[in-house]
């Protein structure tokens, strides 16, 4: 009986010292997970969590920009978008002249009939030649060509041609052309250059550059724009080299009254100089028309668009501005040498009014001494 008791009390014992002991356990420590794989094969689950723990821990991110190009425009891609435009891009060379004062041009659409564009527009100071080979020919009568498949020539009244899609060593053959029906040919023509480049893939309508414009598609109504434009700014550059000469005239006539004080001009020479500002300036405004809209630009806005960014391009209005300014300079040298000439006539007609009258005076003199003479 009493071994009984003394084992029951001896488990009670350790049953109260297991209790205490896990009041006092220590903090349990997590589980950590190693890289290296055991080498046992591990279950599913295992592989898994391996895997996890890997990527999350090897992964270090890079901060050298190098190993990542982010420039989509970079050499590694194949965004090359200059090559792609220039396979698509047409460049039509476009030459203005300014070659004589004036042209006939019915004559040259007679001459020239089956090569004439039908007009588009009621203006009447120019005409439109279109010139392809017989290979080019294949749009068919009645259909549209492409204009860089021909060779197109408009020619104005006053004076210019512009050339399309005409090389070099061709200028001369259709320059010839325009000459036989020209009228005050001039010895040294004035030339401009400028260039088309025909763009399908072309958002805009348009696209202004040095010396060129993009069009994503050029035709014929396109070309008469384009013409008119550099007709018009090549006739200008001669009119502005005619009072060039007029104000350098007239600057040589101020120098010599500035060293004498007196000029030698006579009235005739000074009318001349007064005919040729007028006329001169009468072409610009009445045949070359720099102040008249073009009605196919007032047709279309994309013509219109063209049509303005040409003539800011070209400076036609600012031009005409310095040529309006030399034509005051020119015309107030002309009203002060004209009130010069008629003060030298009005000086003339005084001296010869006294000399009358000294000779009344003389002759009324002398008869008055022969009437005393025969009294006495």
């Amino acid at each position: 009986m009493g071994g009984r008791w003394r084992t029951a009390s001896l488990l009670l014992k350790h049953i109260a010292f297991s209790s205490k002991s896990l009041t006092h356990l220590p903090p349990r420590t997590p589980r950590r997970y190693f890289l290296s794989p055991p080498s046992h094969s591990p279950t599913p689950s295992a592989r898994f969590l391996s895997f996890a723990a890997s990527s999350a821990i090897s992964y270090k991110p890079s901060l050298d920009n190098s190993e990542f190009d982010l420039d989509p425009y970079s050499s590694d891609h194949s965004y090359e978008w200059g090559a792609e435009e220039s396979e698509e891009t047409v460049k039509i060379p476009v030459k203005a002249y300014f070659l004589s004062t004036s042209i006939n041009l019915k004559s040259i659409q007679a001459e020239n009939l089956r090569n004439v564009l039908p007009q588009s527009s009621r203006s009447s100071n120019y005409v439109a030649l279109r010139f392809c080979d017989s290979n080019s020919d294949t749009a068919g009568p009645g259909l549209d060509r492409r204009p860089s498949s021909c060779r197109y020539l408009v020619v104005f009244q006053y004076g210019s041609a512009v050339l399309f899609n005409i090389e070099d060593h061709e200028v001369e053959i259709y320059l010839e052309v325009v000459r036989r029906h020209s009228s005050g040919v001039l010895q040294e023509m004035k030339k401009d250059d400028y260039a088309v480049k025909e763009n399908p893939l072309l958002v805009e309508d348009m696209q202004g550059g040095p010396d060129y414009i993009v069009l994503k598609s050029l035709d014929t109504d396109g070309i008469r724009i384009i013409g008119s434009v550099l007709g018009q700014s090549i006739a200008l550059d001669y009119f502005v080299s005619q009072f060039d000469g007029l104000v350098e005239e007239f600057a040589d006539i101020n120098r010599g009254m500035e060293k004498t004080g007196t000029f030698t001009m006579d009235k005739k020479k000074l009318l001349q100089l007064v005919g040729k500002a007028n006329s001169n300036l009468a072409d610009v405004i009445l045949k070359v028309g720099l102040f008249e809209r073009s009605e196919i630009a007032w047709r279309d806005a994309k013509y219109a668009q063209i049509y303005e960014y040409l003539r800011e391009e070209y400076e036609v209005a600012q031009r005409f501005g310095n040529l309006d300014f030399k034509l005051k300079f020119v015309e107030h040298n002309i009203h002060f040498l004209q009130e010069v000439l008629q003060n030298r006539k009005s000086d003339f007609l005084e001296w010869c009014i006294i000399g009358l009258l000294t000779i009344e005076n003389a002759l009324s003199l002398y008869e008055i001494l022969r009437d005393s003479n025969t009294v006495s």
